[in-house]
């Protein structure tokens, strides 16, 4: 979807449209841009800069604050549109999805026509606009899928797909962050066709297992099918808190109730957890995670609680002022699954 909380806004509210328009908070307060509109964008408002900037920015900009339950309502709404294309279908977020059409369920003949049948379907009946990308492989028609925004569609047929990717920067690349990135640049490397030259031992040596992943990637090779039943691989909440925080105590008393709430919600879907992950922001913005592996999976506050405090010690808060502290469990299980290998915890 395209600028999708925005957009949602600006159809619900007339007075909205063609304005500079930011979803988020209060600009007076810490909060962050959640959204913002094609004529906010461009005077440089992104995603997640603080709206105290954004305004700075843009001080004719709009702020409405976010209504997530009605952008979930209008997400449902798309997703009855697609299930009308094909049944396979793997949410990214709430506006964002990949489908598979090989079936050619509506019986459209190609997948570049089921594409802008679906496009029409949500600027006709829900007054939204879609950008789409088709390809053979997940991660190229991801790419695609951003070059002609708004509203618009690139095509990738099979036989153009190194050439579509060979030229595109190597942090347009699936799985290649900040740091990733810097790395795989050490190597001299630019572009996708760059990494593609690289023997797949180096970057084994390099990166790790990753390495050959994305050799594969940027070679054309992409074996991940779509999955409709992905499960969330992670479950965390985090709080932007209206002044910096420099008591400790105070940081902890809200990673207790963090950690209360997302186990109870991992508790609920019959998961369990194995890695804690705290996240700090301070308040000049540097903003870092620290980790820890649990021997066996868990979903009981207490111990992430526990976990989180270790991991707070690797940290300067207490030292340096808090900006946004968060919890998050990753490396979900579901008891007495294949991907349990823990032993049982016996009462030593």
């Amino acid at each position: 979807m395209d600028a999708f909380y925005a957009s949602v806004e600006q159809r619900d509210n007339p007075n909205l449209r063609g304005k500079p328009l930011v979803v988020g908070g209060d600009p007076d307060s810490r909060g962050v841009v959640a959204a913002a509109s094609y004529e906010a964008r461009k005077f440089g408002i992104r995603s997640a800069i603080p709206c105290s900037r954004a305004q700075r920015l843009c001080p004719s900009a709009i702020f409405v604050p976010p209504r997530m339950s009605r952008y979930k309502e209008v997400s449902r709404q798309i997703h009855r549109i697609f299930a009308d294309y094909t049944d396979l279908i793997e949410p990214l977020s709430l506006d964002e999805a990949y489908l598979d059409v090989t079936a050619d369920k509506a019986g459209l003949g190609s997948a570049t026509a089921t594409a802008e049948a679906i496009r029409t379907r949500i600027r006709d009946e829900l007054q939204l606009t879609a950008s789409a990308g088709v390809a053979p492989i997940k991660f190229v028609a991801k790419i695609a899928s951003d070059f002609n925004k708004p509203d618009g569609q690139t095509v990738v047929p099979p036989h153009r797909v190194l050439a579509f990717i060979r030229p595109l920067p190597i942090r347009k690349l699936w799985g290649v962050g900040p740091a990733t990135a810097e790395q795989i640049e050490a190597l001299g490397v630019t572009t996708i066709g760059d990494l593609a030259a690289i023997p797949e031992s180096k970057l084994l040596a390099r990166l790790g297992k990753r390495g050959p992943f994305l050799s594969r990637l940027a070679r054309g090779i992409d074996a991940r099918s779509v999955s409709p039943n992905r499960e969330r691989k992670s479950q965390g909440a985090e709080r932007t808190f209206a002044e910096d925080v420099l008591d400790r105590s105070r940081l902890e008393e809200v990673l207790e109730g963090q950690a209360e709430r997302v186990c109870e919600r991992i508790s609920q879907q019959g998961i369990r957890a194995r890695t804690v992950t705290l996240k700090i922001r301070y308040a000049d913005f540097t903003t870092l995670t620290r980790s820890e592996t649990l021997s066996i999976p868990t979903a009981d506050a207490a111990q992430t609680v526990d976990a989180a405090k270790r991991l707070l010690d690797k940290t300067e808060a207490g030292e340096r002022p808090v900006r946004l502290i968060g919890v998050s469990l990753s490396n979900l299980v579901r008891p007495g699954g294949s991907t349990v290998k823990g032993q049982l915890e016996l009462p030593f």
